[in-house]
């Protein structure tokens, strides 16, 4: 099938960044479900793999590609991998993402250009690479993931923060400029969502916890991968097609 037909439950080439584990996981894996073809982009080759094999151990196609998203050369080259294995991309999410927690006076230029480079510059390179198969299709959907933090701030996470409020500008853009080729464009920007990498920070003592989080948030629960990517599917919908430029908020109201 090429995924072009437009219908509703038809099967397309959907692309998920950072899929290994936590949120890229969940949307991978759901939008498996949903019986797109989908290929999981990790810096984590074991991990990547693991992952796609077990979406395929439940019967659904998936194809695992070792990707560090900082590399454009990389991201391009995996691209055409895809497109030899599945065909042209249709969807494409970028949910590979680091975070650091460091106070502002201390944060080197390493620091600052590793966090833009895979946040926002991984982001950049992998839209760019699939956005021709989009314009030719006439039909496309790219979510990006952001962060609430972006919307709220946070300290000793400035680099993070400015990588993800970048990717929030790009989306705007993007959406302003490919919605009228068939092509929307959101983010989700999550908040206290249980991942590994909230458990790692909260490990390390640079964040209380989900569950110490968890009641002041007004639907008084820990938000899951699933979550977001139940947004996320929506997104990649042929039913959100009049959902472009939007930044869906999936935080339990943590931010309002």
């Amino acid at each position: 099938m090429d995924g072009n037909d437009g219908g509703e439950n038809s099967s397309r080439v959907a692309i998920v960044s950072g899929a290994a584990s936590g949120i890229g996981l969940a949307i991978a894996r759901k939008l498996a479900r949903e019986s797109h073809r989908v290929a999981l982009f990790d810096l984590s080759g074991e991990a990547v793999r693991k992952a796609a094999a077990e979406l395929v151990a439940d019967g659904l196609r998936a194809v695992a590609y070792q990707v560090d998203v900082a590399d454009a050369e990389a991201v391009a080259a995996a691209v055409r991998l895809v497109r030899k294995d599945f065909g042209p991309v249709q969807i494409v999410v970028t949910s590979a993402g680091v975070e650091e927690y460091t106070a502002f006076e201390e944060i080197t230029r390493e620091q600052w250009n590793r966090i833009l480079a895979v946040n926002l510059n991984g982001t950049f390179a992998c839209i760019q690479a699939v956005v021709p198969d989009m314009v030719a299709a006439g039909w496309g959907r790219i979510v990006t993931i952001s962060s609430s933090s972006a919307q709220s701030g946070a300290k000793n996470m400035a680099h993070y923060v400015a990588s993800k409020g970048g990717v929030i500008g790009l989306t705007k853009a993007l959406a302003a400029e490919l919605s009228p080729k068939g092509i929307t464009v959101n983010s989700i920007p999550p908040s206290i969502i249980d991942t590994p990498m909230a458990q790692q920070a909260t490990a390390a003592g640079f964040f209380p916890g989900v569950e110490v989080i968890a009641p002041m948030t007004p639907v008084r629960r820990v938000g899951t991968p699933e979550d977001v990517a139940a947004a996320c599917a929506y997104l990649c919908s042929d039913s959100a097609g009049f959902v472009t430029g939007q930044l869906i908020g999936v935080n339990g109201g943590l931010y309002i």
